[in-house]
């Protein structure tokens, strides 16, 4: 095998300069040249998904489309999952995004019981929901379809939900870096609402609450102690709303994120909610579980 000379070596390399330089000369200005080389090259960029959240407001699978129930919805996080819930059982998958195609592995789903619409409807979202997807998305709206074009997505871009006047569901405990979940036993009552009449509502896992709030930046500061009925409670409900009315007194730093909002104190303890979802009849939930209660009382 002969080994290239000196000058050899300089040949090629001034080739490949050449070689550059013309590539860089025929791609400059972009669309305005004529020919298949003419941005035939060009690598679409990926779709900017990840941290978005959607409604789906419907599916069409072998071309017989359906649409959505209440809840039905998708995020997409910047750890290459999906996470969602057809409106009735949560689902995760894998995706993978390259140019304007998502590649879709469906991971697992909760098994609860569904209305027969809704299991249907659940059925198809999780066919039309793999395997590769052609996404175009114009303005809120983002559409996802099948190669062949028989199964797809319709989806409308959720906008983040307000501090104030939405209803915080509690569904977890927070120290420090821990986030644990509430007592067992305790059951989904606990929940708050900041209003626009600067009062702050809602139930402690057992009794209703009330007391007077005010913003400032990302702190809340509750006037405590809390206004509360005074219904009896289970062991693991009382120690819910004990933890609860203690943490409900004083300056919280607040962190929203999307549909879950986190209060925390000076200490680090703190509260994880999620935004309720609304109930049939378009009724948000309320304090939930709460009917027959006296108006709060200052204890």
């Amino acid at each position: 095998m002969q080994t290239p000379t000196p000058r050899t070596l300089a040949s090629a390399a001034s080739a490949a300069a050449l070689a550059l330089l013309l590539a860089a000369c025929g791609t400059e200005g972009g669309s305005t040249g004529a020919g298949s080389g003419s941005g035939s090259d060009t690598v679409s960029p990926d779709l900017p998904v990840a941290g978005t959240h959607w409604t789906i407001g419907a599916v069409t699978v072998d071309g017989r489309r359906s649409a959505a129930p209440d809840g039905a919805r998708v995020e997409f996080g910047a750890d290459g999952r999906a996470r969602g819930n057809s409106g009735c059982n949560t689902f995760g998958a894998t995706v993978a995004v390259k140019g304007d195609t998502l590649t879709v592995s469906p991971q697992e789903i909760t098994e609860m019981g569904c209305p027969e619409d809704r299991q249907r409807f659940e059925t198809d979202l999780v066919k039309a929901f793999t395997g590769p997807l052609k996404g175009k998305q114009k303005g809120e709206a983002l559409t996802l379809t099948s190669p062949d074009g028989r199964n797809g997505l319709e989806l409308t871009a959720e906008a983040d939900l307000p501090l104030r006047g939405t209803t915080w569901k509690i569904d977890g405990l927070i120290s420090g870096d821990t986030v644990s979940s509430l007592p067992a036993g305790s059951g989904d009552k606990a929940r708050l609402v900041l209003g626009a009449d600067g009062r702050v509502t809602g139930n402690l896992g057992c009794n209703n609450f009330a007391a007077t709030a005010r913003v400032e930046g990302k702190t809340l500061t509750i006037e405590g102690p809390a206004a509360t009925t005074r219904m009896m409670c289970t062991g693991p409900q009382m120690q819910l709303e004990t933890t609860l009315y203690e943490l409900l007194d004083g300056p919280l730093t607040y962190r929203l994120d999307h549909r879950t909002l986190t209060l925390t104190n000076a200490e680090g303890e703190g509260l994880g909610a999620k935004a309720a979802t609304a109930t049939t009849g378009g009724t948000s939930e309320g304090a939930g579980g709460t009917e027959g209660q006296e108006p709060p009382a200052s204890r």
